[in-house]
């Protein structure tokens, strides 16, 4: 497991996250990776951003008032089931 702080790169960061994740993370490790909340929208495209890649999100949690943790595994994810509307009603 490895840990990867960020913050720094602010709203910038998903290309180094994913950069990281290629080349420092080896087959099933796990990550974990820090980074600033700004407005909220990063927290949706980060776990987009892990699942388009091919990785896991394993976790998604507030780390403090400012500061975002997410942890990856460098796996496949599982398939994204996709639920209609008219079944939801049934």
């Amino acid at each position: 497991m490895k840990r990867f702080d960020l913050r720094y790169l602010k709203d910038d960061f998903y290309t180094r996250m994913l950069e990281l994740l290629d080349k420092q993370i080896a087959p099933e490790e796990t990550a974990i990776i820090l980074f600033e909340i700004g407005d909220f929208s990063h927290i949706q495209k980060s776990a987009d951003v892990v699942y388009e890649s091919g990785y896991t999100l394993m976790n998604s949690l507030k780390f403090n008032e400012v500061d975002w943790t997410i942890v990856v595994k460098k796996i496949k994810p599982q398939a994204k089931i996709i639920v209609e509307e008219s079944e939801k009603d049934e």
